[in-house]
């Protein structure tokens, strides 16, 4: 056989596969439109990462009968001032257990030492089964040019399997994603190389003190001060009342995500419409990555069911 008609046959071969899979695709996409609920897992380096970036527009999603899971990649055994290892691990496991009950969603820890992520193979697999096995619609991760080395790793382990997770004999032993993912950062003030881009933006108005209420579980972080925290810090925040000490996280928490939704005020119009986008107080920030579907102004209205009707 000549080269030529090889180079042919190779083409159409090529050709028909393309065609094929672009018709399994669009029947996916037909059947994302009907009621079947959405299937969201976000994955945060640290027990709190995830819980702290997508609490609220996760209540949301429970709210409305989808499917929210969060995994915390390290199992945050050094992320305290006065305690370690295993018990540490154990509390903090708690603690997101505990957030995730108030949240409505599901939670996982893996067992990975805190300060300690590396873009590895094993890791890649592991990432990608987790999605595979939600069968995810919608991912979130770290960007990878963040400040903490385990946030950059986690962002680059998940941006790393956004490929891989459609490929048949990538980790066979659980199903591939046969239709469109699509995959989101966390917000973060970052700049190089290149600054967070605000592409969309969820209300947390209406569940702002739903999401404190969550965030008050994380005790070892939000009161204890964490890694960096300290007695006196311990003494300022967690100390006496417990409904004094939660005002506090609320007001904190509203002072945060009104200085991000001020920034991203164009944003927040744009999804919201000028007269109410104006009056958003909390909103939470995401970006698309640039690894994975990359979806249609309609399609995130589908993904992020929150805004009413879609723009013609």
């Amino acid at each position: 056989m000549n080269t030529i008609r090889t180079d042919y046959l190779l083409l159409t071969g090529i050709t028909f596969l393309a065609l094929a899979l672009s018709s399994d695709r669009e029947s996916f996409a037909a059947d994302a439109d009907n009621d079947r609920p959405l299937r969201i897992i976000a994955f945060g380096a640290h027990p709190d990462d995830a819980e702290f970036q997508l609490g609220g527009s996760a209540l949301r999603w429970a709210k409305l009968g989808h499917k929210v899971k969060f995994v915390s990649v390290t199992n945050g055994d050094i992320g305290h001032w006065n305690m370690a290892g295993g018990p540490l691990a154990r509390r903090r496991t708690a603690e997101v257990q505990e957030a995730a009950r108030r949240l409505g969603i599901e939670v996982e820890v893996l067992d990975i030492h805190d300060g300690e992520i590396m873009s590895t193979l094993e890791h890649r697999k592991t990432i990608a089964r987790l999605i595979r096995e939600w069968q995810a619609d919608v991912v979130f991760c770290h960007r990878p040019n963040d400040y903490h080395p385990d946030h950059r790793n986690c962002g680059l382990l998940v941006r790393d399997a956004a490929f891989m997770v459609t490929v048949p004999f990538y980790v066979p032993d659980t199903p591939r994603i046969e239709h469109d993912t699509v995959f989101f950062y966390f917000y973060d003030r970052f700049t190089r190389p290149y600054p967070f881009q605000g592409d969309i933006a969820v209300s947390v108005d209406d569940v702002l003190e739903e999401k404190v209420h969550a965030l008050d579980a994380l005790e070892s972080q939000v009161y204890e001060g964490g890694a960096l925290g300290s007695e006196e810090v311990m003494r300022e925040r967690a100390a006496g009342d417990p409904i004094a000490r939660k005002k506090l996280l609320y007001e904190a928490w509203s002072k945060r995500h009104q200085r991000i939704t001020d920034k991203y005020r164009d944003t927040v119009v744009e999804w919201y419409g000028e007269e109410q986008g104006k009056l958003i107080k909390h909103a939470e920030i995401f970006e698309v990555c640039e690894y994975g579907h990359q979806p249609t102004k309609a399609e995130l209205r589908r993904l992020f069911p929150f805004f009413g009707e879609a723009d013609e």
